[in-house]
């Protein structure tokens, strides 16, 4: 006789052909969790224990879409709970001001604590010295670890992705840096079943990465999920902007554009958002976030390989950054 299962079970079987064992009917599993779900639950595991583990962590928040993001998820990690950490934003004094001005009405909106280190006030003090090019993104490591030091952070949320460039792919979700902010590869600490080492010497302190295993394009999705306000600069919209070495920058008081270089309005929008002289836009029509997406899909570069000079002065640029201290 055929039996026919019902809806969501498999054919009962009454009995194994070599035992005879009795077998229960074989049901669909529960309801699994999206790809997002797991990523966003992955971060708030992530930020949940940091408030465990460390006494002063931080986050650094910029305003770019990927810090933005982090926010929203260390929001959702304590609510209704007000968020445990302060913010750290390291101001090269070449940010682009739509992003600025959403920084500060993201952090009056929730009330959060936003400590500013000023790349400008080095240049003044004459602890840094402007570079021939005008770019500043080199600069912010001694603003960085001057703050942490100063401020005795001990852990500090990057948004920093593996998918974005090869030294970042090295990265373990917490990562050790020494008492001089400096990172060392080969200090790597597994990291099975989602158990994170925090365990630091004084002086030293923990980078953490709660997006490491996120995309651009899970960064996107869940922005477009969670409807998330991101500054109006990574929609498409008309620009002046002008070619370097084959990327559209902004003109500005950094130094730019050079006499051979010619300002053209454009419609572009931003991948990534850094400082202004080193900070490529694309051309692009996506004003919508559904837009966005469907760009992003079709696209073969990270959109740090795509817009993102400082990434360009050498093979091992970041790499080398990241040794000395830079997130």
């Amino acid at each position: 006789m055929t039996t026919v299962a019902a809806p969501g079970t498999a054919p009962e079987r009454t009995g194994s052909p070599r035992t005879g064992a009795t077998r229960r009917p074989v049901r669909d599993a529960p309801h699994a969790l999206s790809h997002l779900d797991v990523l966003e639950s992955e971060a708030v595991h992530i930020f949940r224990e940091v408030a465990g583990e460390f006494e002063r962590p931080v986050i650094l928040f910029s305003g770019g879409k990927d810090s933005i993001v982090m926010l929203h998820l260390a929001l959702k990690a304590f609510t209704p709970a007000p968020l445990p950490f302060a913010l750290l934003h390291v101001d090269t004094g070449h940010n682009f001001p739509e992003v600025l001005a959403h920084r500060d009405r993201v952090v009056a909106e929730h009330g959060l604590r936003l400590h500013v280190a000023s790349v400008q006030d080095h240049i003044d003090r004459g602890v840094l010295r402007e570079r021939p090019d005008g770019t500043r993104n080199p600069l912010q490591t001694v603003p960085l670890t001057e703050a942490i030091r100063s401020e005795k952070f001990d852990a500090v949320f990057g948004g920093g992705r593996r998918d974005e460039e090869k030294a970042r792919a090295k990265e373990r979700v917490f990562s050790l840096r020494d008492e001089f902010s400096q990172w060392d590869p080969r200090r790597q600490r597994p990291e099975l079943w989602q158990l994170y080492n925090g365990r630091h010497a004084p002086g030293e302190h923990v980078r953490v990465f709660p997006l490491s295993n996120w995309t651009e394009l899970d960064v996107w999705q869940y922005i477009a999920r969670e409807t998330i306000e991101l500054p109006s600069i990574y929609y498409a919209h008309e620009r002046p902007v002008f070619d370097r070495d084959g990327m559209w920058l902004t003109a500005g008081g950094w130094g730019g554009p050079k006499e051979d270089e010619t300002v053209e309005t454009r419609l572009v929008r931003y991948r990534t958002v850094g400082d202004m002289s080193c900070t490529g836009a694309v051309d692009s029509d996506a004003d919508t976030v559904e837009k966005v997406i469907t760009e992003i899909a079709a696209s073969r570069l990270t959109e740090r390989g795509a817009t993102r000079a400082d990434d360009k002065m050498s093979e091992a640029a970041m790499e080398d950054r990241k040794r000395e201290g830079y997130f």
